[in-house]
């Protein structure tokens, strides 16, 4: 996996147990977790479970691990979507809407047989207690305040110790890797939700930042400074790309762009990799039209953006 680590933190009291994120629902993920507690001595009969966001890799093995009793949380907005499912299918509002981005159907169909969130998906719904902005999250000698912070998905959330001075980031700050913010309705604009969120948390006062993949971070002003600068330089990439080339399709803008990937070409990019740097275009394109820098030709059958200025 590109994600190369999944970090989920444990904080214990004499009372009870917080674990925040898990992993995904496979083996390797229980192993390592299941493992991680053993040696810490976490008796799960007295532990909680807290996702930081819907995505499997965070919540995928709270239903195996959560004990009658014990208690389940997540922000409030994903906490609902996962009440409702999350609708894996190709004619689903997101299969349709990838097909009018361009995404070829059999990749489609692909794409959906592979995502990690299908693939890995816990085993049972969770009823999870919903999480708002302002929540205080109270264990031993923590003080966890509730932020919320929309982008990566609509729901996700953040947790913030003043005193302690520590950031549980989920996948809202990562190290050395970008969140991906991805987009498959014209019903919002998750880059301009990210960028908000990052504005909101740079503010604060932290001195360790823990991520939900690869190492933690203790420049944590730069980090979110470095992120926002990331998107702001790939939507100034979209609009050259549009400049030189016209009207283009989400898929096809997707496929001029440039990423971290070993490939020779965009049609060796594994399958899921398109998925989420299609995802990961239509979000900056949403954005840029929402600011007026690019139009967009929807005749209902494919979603086309242009700049007006193709040399």
């Amino acid at each position: 996996s590109p994600l190369k680590e999944i970090n989920s933190y444990v904080i214990t009291a004499p009372d009870r147990n917080l674990v925040i994120d898990t992993g995904m629902n496979r083996p390797e993920c229980m192993a390592a977790l299941e493992s991680g507690l053993a040696e810490i001595g976490i008796d799960l009969d007295s532990t909680d479970f807290l996702a930081t966001h819907l995505h499997a890799d965070h919540h995928g093995l709270i239903p195996s691990l959560l004990r009658h009793g014990r208690r389940a949380f997540m922000g409030a907005i994903d906490a609902g979507h996962m009440r409702h499912g999350m609708g894996w299918t190709t004619d689903s509002p997101m299969g349709r809407y990838m097909t009018r981005s361009g995404f070829p159907q059999d990749d489609l169909i692909a794409s959906f047989q592979n995502h990690p969130g299908f693939k890995f998906k816990p085993d049972r719904v969770v009823h999870y207690e919903p999480l708002h902005e302002g929540d205080l999250v109270e264990i031993g000698d923590y003080r966890l305040r509730v932020i919320d912070t929309p982008g990566h998905t609509e729901g996700h959330i953040s947790l913030y110790d003043p005193d302690q001075r520590l950031f549980i980031a989920g996948d809202h700050v990562l190290g050395d890797i970008t969140p991906n913010i991805q987009a498959w309705s014209d019903e919002a604009d998750p880059l301009a939700d990210y960028l908000d969120s990052l504005e909101k948390v740079e503010a604060l006062d932290v001195e360790l930042c823990l991520p939900g993949h690869r190492r933690l971070i203790h420049q944590f002003k730069k980090r979110t400074r470095e992120l926002a600068e990331h998107h702001h330089e790939r939507a100034a990439e979209i609009i050259e790309l549009l400049n030189e080339s016209g009207p283009r399709n989400a898929y096809d803008t997707a496929a001029r762009m440039t990423w971290d990937i070993v490939a020779r070409s965009w049609e060796e990019f594994p399958i899921m990799q398109r998925w989420f740097a299609t995802g990961e275009a239509i979000a900056h394109l949403r954005f840029l039209e929402e600011q007026g820098r690019v139009t967009r030709e929807d005749d209902g059958d494919l979603i086309m953006y242009a700049t007006g200025r193709a040399t």
